[in-house]
């Protein structure tokens, strides 16, 4: 909003209606307090209205917020050459010049600041011609560009020259007056209408600038409309002052808030708030002093009033988002059950969609694992989970899986800490050849309690299934030191040593070797094994050196390694 009240500042500026551009530009600092650019603006409106007062107050505000912005002290330069305080302008123009030495417009306007400044010790009691000030400054340049009638004149450059001797010394205008486009600039700067010359050659007469008393050229003023007052002025400087209150009482509440004087930050985030209820970060940040206190409807409420208000005067986005994040917290904080979590989820939903922010997706996140985990506790009740394990035991025996899958599904709900549910799933998993799903099943069996042993065997089946036999093995015989004699754990290692001696002896099939080569590259270890450079010397050895290869066996960690290989049916031993 800033911006678009910038901009028709500009426009209006351009244009040469300067109260306008004022009127705008003050819109827009309303916005944007902190922005220099707007100031420096705003001092050029008025400098060219002549109100050099303001302007130099807007220029100094310009170099207060910005005092590296060379074009501050130009604005500054000038203000204090238009109320002719010629030694506060050269200094301006010089500070600026320490920032930025090679700037022309700040040394033009030294040398005027400079050249006014001597005019003013020789002839003290003089009094200033008006024809002389009128080509002093920077100014005269922005009056030619806004006036249509001069502004194409700026585009030759022997008007130019002309115009810049003036400006060295005003007494050369009398060298330039029989020049119409000098006369038309002269009735611009001095906002005079000079009359149209006849047709017939002109006899202008000369001006000594140095003589005030000398006859002026008839000349016709230009009827100005009587000012007429306008009250948004005062409206304007009001809002502005409620504006700089509230934000001192934000500050004072900020303060307040870092020194955990909650009671204290209150009070002036309140009074931020009467003073000025057209900025709802005031309101966002009493929520939060709310939250820290633990009063979460006070929050909640202020959070709703920001929003509502937020949308009132379409404010920033990003601080409607952060009111509805700050009830979403407020909300967790107070949740008790599982459905406490759906406002909440619902305010963290909402500010996602005004500004997508990393810190309320967490919080989302967070609600919604929190939620899940209130439903499960709401829902647990060993008694009717075992029940349900039981009815899925029976559909298991008549062989109607799925049915059983659903019984065992719901046991977990009701208990999900009872490893027997999660294993006899597995089971059924394994059954219908969803291997992954009856894997992972077996997995948490043995993560909840791992001296059951039931974990161990359906987890080695699905590995044995899948030909992994290897695998297979280590999970037998992890599960054998947990119980030594299960018979099902040592049938399942006998099984799996035929199958690794029957690949050793070579006694597969081609099929059977390729499809177990195609398995075993894709493991990861035995893609580790294969691209380590020793390793590859170690099977160059085996192929071309036979003593070399002999050496490498004796040590523990490449034999290992070698039979996994062979396991795999990568390597064949003959």
């Amino acid at each position: 909003m800033a911006d678009e009240a910038k901009a028709k500042g500009n426009a209006a500026f351009s244009s040469g209606d300067f109260t306008s551009a004022i009127r705008h530009f003050t819109e827009a600092i309303d916005l944007a307090p902190t922005n220099h650019v707007l100031f420096s603006n705003r001092s050029a409106a008025h400098a060219s209205l002549h109100h050099y007062a303001d302007a130099l107050s807007d220029a100094e505000k310009t170099v207060e917020l910005k005092p590296d912005w060379p074009k501050g002290y130009s604005r500054l330069g000038a203000a204090h050459l238009g109320l002719n305080q010629f030694q506060e302008a050269v200094s301006a123009y010089n500070k600026g010049l320490e920032i930025d030495p090679s700037n022309e417009v700040l040394k033009s306007g030294l040398a005027d600041a400079q050249a006014s400044a001597s005019r003013s010790r020789a002839a003290p009691s003089s009094m200033p011609n008006p024809f002389g000030d009128a080509f002093q400054g920077p100014e005269m340049w922005t009056k030619l560009t806004a006036d249509p009638s001069t502004r194409g004149f700026l585009q030759q450059p022997d008007f130019v020259n002309m115009m810049q001797e003036i400006q060295k010394n005003p007494s050369n205008l009398n060298l330039y007056l029989k020049d119409q486009r000098v006369m038309q600039s002269l009735g611009v700067l001095l906002n005079v209408k000079f009359r149209p010359p006849p047709r017939d050659e002109v006899e202008v007469p000369e001006f000594d600038m140095a003589e005030s008393s000398r006859k002026e050229p008839e000349f016709e003023k230009k009827r100005e409309p009587a000012p007429e007052l306008e009250p948004e002025l005062t409206e304007e400087k009001e809002k502005k002052e409620r504006k700089e209150k509230a934000l001192k009482e934000k500050e004072l509440g900020n303060a307040a808030y870092k020194k955990k004087d909650f009671e204290t930050a209150i009070q002036h985030y309140s009074t931020a708030i009467e003073v000025d209820d057209e900025d709802i970060s005031y309101i966002t940040n009493r929520a939060a002093v709310y939250l820290e206190m633990g009063k979460y409807n006070e929050c909640i409420e202020d959070c709703d009033k920001a929003v509502e208000r937020g949308r009132e005067l379409r404010s920033d986005y990003k601080m409607v988002a952060r009111a509805l994040t700050r009830k979403g917290t407020a909300l967790t904080k107070m949740a008790k059950c599982s459905k406490d979590y759906e406002p909440a989820i619902e305010a963290f939903q909402k500010a996602l969609t005004e500004h997508r922010n990393p810190d309320t997706l967490k919080r989302l996140n967070e609600a919604e694992r929190a939620k899940k985990e209130w439903e499960q506790k709401e829902y647990f009740d060993p008694k009717i989970g075992d029940e349900e394990r039981e009815k899925g035991n029976e559909f298991f025996k008549e062989q109607k899986y799925p049915d059983a899958i659903k019984h065992y599904t719901e046991a977990i709900k009701r208990n999900p800490k009872d490893p027997k549910a999660y294993s006899n799933r597995a089971a059924c998993y394994t059954k219908l050849g969803a291997m992954p799903e009856g894997l992972k099943d077996a997995e948490k069996c043995i993560e909840l309690d791992p001296t059951f042993s039931k974990g161990y065997s359906r987890k080695a089946a699905v590995q044995f299934f899948l030909k992994e036999y290897d695998n297979a093995m280590e999970t037998y015989q992890e599960g054998l030191k947990h119980d030594p004699n299960n018979q099902e754990l040592l049938d399942g290692v006998r099984r799996c040593v035929q199958q690794i001696n029957k690949a050793n002896r070579g006694d597969l099939t081609p099929e059977e070797l390729k499809e177990r080569q195609a398995k075993g590259m894709q493991d990861p270890e035995i893609q580790n094994i294969l691209t380590d450079p020793v390793m590859r010397q170690v099977l160059t050895d085996l192929q071309e050196n036979p003593s070399a290869a002999q050496k490498h066996m004796q040590n523990p960690m490449v034999m290992n390694k070698i039979q996994k290989l062979i396991s795999a049916g990568i390597v064949q031993m003959k």
